[in-house]
């Protein structure tokens, strides 16, 4: 079994992990805004994300020989560690929720705010909870002034959208009322045509500049999940509702690997990351098909109601969704081998996901483009609290004895 062993390796997979994370958000995010349903996306995007921790178990859990206090991963199947499998699923649970809740978080309230406040959340409870579940291992006068960097970001995150949202409704209202109904009398059926402009990138939408009036139109006629007419509040309600969910998975992989609270019997080894990573997949991956074969029949936000042999025969964009899978499951995977050896406090600092996931979301999808200057300074100070927020954590980390 490969165990990551050194400060330098741990903050190597961190750094890997932090670009993995950020990414697969931007990919279910241009599915959405080019038509594809966010059920059968992300179903396409659960196969690939439980595969890749399939791999991963079978892979670096199988390397060399393992020892009693760290067995093999096939080994750890058969023992009786049925205590800390548990946390190991909880998690999964409380993660499926979260990134489910998130790609409709992402329509409402666009991709950057979303992972910001998200992210924050996260770090501000989850990072809390991991500093005393690993025995304080990480330096607290370090790690606790990275954790109010996050949550001043969070703040920051709530006024970057609300002052983004009053600039598109500047621009709306300027737009003439007849330019609306053209708008939206040319729009085209979005799921007929996703094939096309994936591969061609000739949609209408790219024909406007970003950050127009008319591009926004345009974005709504076209996206899956209509925003238009819509409460800001729904929108902030989903992306608390995901930072809560996210901010428990990590602790309770962390319990699930290091069994702080005495669940196994005596003699039992704890879960390797590997093993306890492999359950955390299954659970998320359960949990993930049953409810979003539920909202293909029983939709929420106003989506068409849908149905599995549809899903099965919708191949538009389905590599992008099945890509955002292989990111996020080697995302995870990455984050937890660090955490087991730098501390699960310090592997949160991958929460500074949202610096990768706003570069793609104003290089691909024209996000605060033609904003406000006040929308530009809280964009910008957003940011650099994220930066000096993952520099803080990561500076923070330890080595578990």
């Amino acid at each position: 079994m490969y165990v990551v062993e050194s400060k330098g390796g741990a903050i190597a997979c961190m750094l890997i992990a932090l670009s993995f994370l950020g990414t697969w958000p931007a990919v279910l995010t241009m599915l959405e805004r080019r038509g594809r349903l966010p059920q059968h996306t992300y179903l396409d995007y659960s196969i690939t994300n439980f595969l890749v921790a399939v791999l991963i178990a079978f892979t670096f859990g199988q390397i060399g020989s393992g020892t009693h206090e760290m067995p093999n991963f096939l080994t750890q199947l058969s023992q009786d560690n049925f205590p800390s499998v548990l946390f190991a699923m909880a998690g999964g649970i409380v993660l499926s929720l979260g990134n489910l809740a998130t790609q409709y978080a992402w329509a409402l309230v666009g991709l950057s705010v979303t992972e910001v406040i998200t992210s924050s959340i996260t770090v501000v409870i989850g990072t809390t909870l991991n500093y005393f579940l690993d025995d304080r291992i990480n330096r607290a006068e370090v790690l606790f002034p990275g954790v109010a960097c996050f949550l001043i970001a969070v703040c920051l995150g709530s006024a970057v959208h609300t002052s983004n949202a009053a600039d598109n409704k500047v621009k709306l209202d300027s737009l003439p009322s007849d330019k609306k109904d053209g708008e939206k009398a040319s729009s085209v059926n979005p799921i007929e045509n996703l094939s096309k402009d994936m591969e061609n990138g000739n949609g209408s939408a790219e024909k406007t500049k970003a950050g127009t009036a008319e591009f926004l139109v345009q974005l709504e006629n076209r996206r899956s999940i209509k925003v238009f007419g819509k409460k800001t509040y729904i929108g902030l309600v989903i992306t608390f509702f995901a930072g809560f969910c996210f901010s428990l998975f990590v602790p309770a992989f962390n319990v699930a690997t290091n069994d702080q609270w005495n669940t196994l019997k005596k003699g039992v080894p704890h879960l390797v990351v590997y093993t306890a990573f492999f359950y955390f997949s299954a659970s998320c991956f359960v949990i993930a098909i049953i409810l979003n074969i539920i909202f293909l029949y029983r939709p929420i936000l106003g989506l068409p109601k849908t149905t599995f042999k549809a899903y099965l025969n919708d191949w538009n964009g389905r590599g992008w969704a099945l890509l955002a899978g292989v990111l996020c499951g080697f995302g995870n995977g990455l984050q937890f081998m660090g955490g087991q050896a730098a501390g699960y406090a310090a592997a949160d600092s991958v929460q500074a996901l949202p610096l990768v996931s706003t570069f793609w979301a104003i290089l691909l999808f024209g996000e605060y483009r033609k904003s406000s200057r006040r929308t530009y300074v809280l964009l910008i100070s957003m940011l650099f609290m994220f930066i000096a927020a993952v520099a803080i954590l990561m500076a923070s980390s330890g080595h578990r004895k």
